[in-house]
């Protein structure tokens, strides 16, 4: 019996990096998984789950957008007769502009994607689970929710906003049975971030990737799963409410090159 055996999990952004890292767990441990991305890889994502043995369905969507959310939970619903876990992990990073730099329509679409789409998953995700057995919410923030260093304006702003939005949502919550939860990763070799460790590569500094934090080294998709999976599982049924940090000790002191007034961001 894996730890998710017999229950149905959603997970957006499940193309690649830390959602296709949790689809193929979640799997591995019993439950069969809805992926959703906008990048049409997300069957990939899928047919590799099931060449593993487990259960998988792609949806090629806009996870930010409140009709699909709202259809592709019904169709949960409505194939499974259930929903037990929702991994809202779909996000783009923006880069690293200034204030300065930063454009309102980039902005606009940082947040629709980051932080609306995590809403609508919570929404959605919630109500389902709360007219059944109740279950467990999970979104991906970031460390660059917590304080600056780790992010562009608009990254770290709405990394913040679903960490605060999970704490709203886990009172509103009471008595369901849903628990709602985040993530913050440090520095994860992704595809957000692929520019940074194939930058690195080729300058023949790779070694010093996540050199910032007491681990000294960055961490993998694996290792952020691994942290979804004990949220999505009854290991976690006492933690709700909480942003769960997993970036190797960086954000206990987020040491930072600080950019000066009127500079270009590099």
């Amino acid at each position: 019996m894996g730890k998710l055996t017999g229950r149905v999990a959603v997970v957006t952004g499940a193309a690649g990096g830390i959602g296709k890292a949790s689809a193929r767990l979640f799997a591995s441990e019993g439950a069969a998984v809805v992926l959703l991305d906008l990048a049409e890889s997300v069957e990939e994502t899928a047919a590799l789950i099931c060449r593993e043995g487990g259960e998988a369905r792609a949806c090629c969507v806009d996870s930010s957008r409140e009709q699909i959310v709202a259809g592709v939970i019904s169709d949960v619903i409505k194939d499974y007769g259930r929903l037990d876990v929702v991994l809202a992990n779909a996000g783009i990073s923006g880069g690293l502009k200034s204030l300065f730099e930063q454009d309102e329509d980039d902005w606009a679409q940082l947040l629709r994607i980051n932080l609306t789409g995590t809403f609508l998953a919570i929404k959605h995700g919630a109500k389902a689970m709360a007219e059944g057995m109740g279950g467990s919410i999970i979104c991906t923030a970031s460390i660059a929710g917590l304080r600056s260093g780790a992010g562009g304006p608009a990254y770290s702003a709405s990394k913040a906003g679903v960490i605060n939005l999970v704490q709203v949502a886990a009172q509103q919550l009471s008595g369901s049975n849903v628990r709602v939860n985040a993530i913050c990763p440090g520095l994860v070799e992704t595809g957000m971030t692929s520019m940074i460790f194939d930058a690195a590569r080729d300058a023949g500094k790779e070694g010093r990737l996540g050199r910032l934090n007491p681990l000294r080294r960055a961490g993998s998709a694996d290792e952020i799963a691994r942290a979804a999976l004990f949220l999505a599982s009854d290991d976690s049924s006492y933690v709700n409410g909480h942003a769960l940090v997993v970036d190797g000790g960086l954000s206990t002191s987020h040491p930072v090159s600080r950019q000066e007034f009127g500079a270009t961001a590099c």
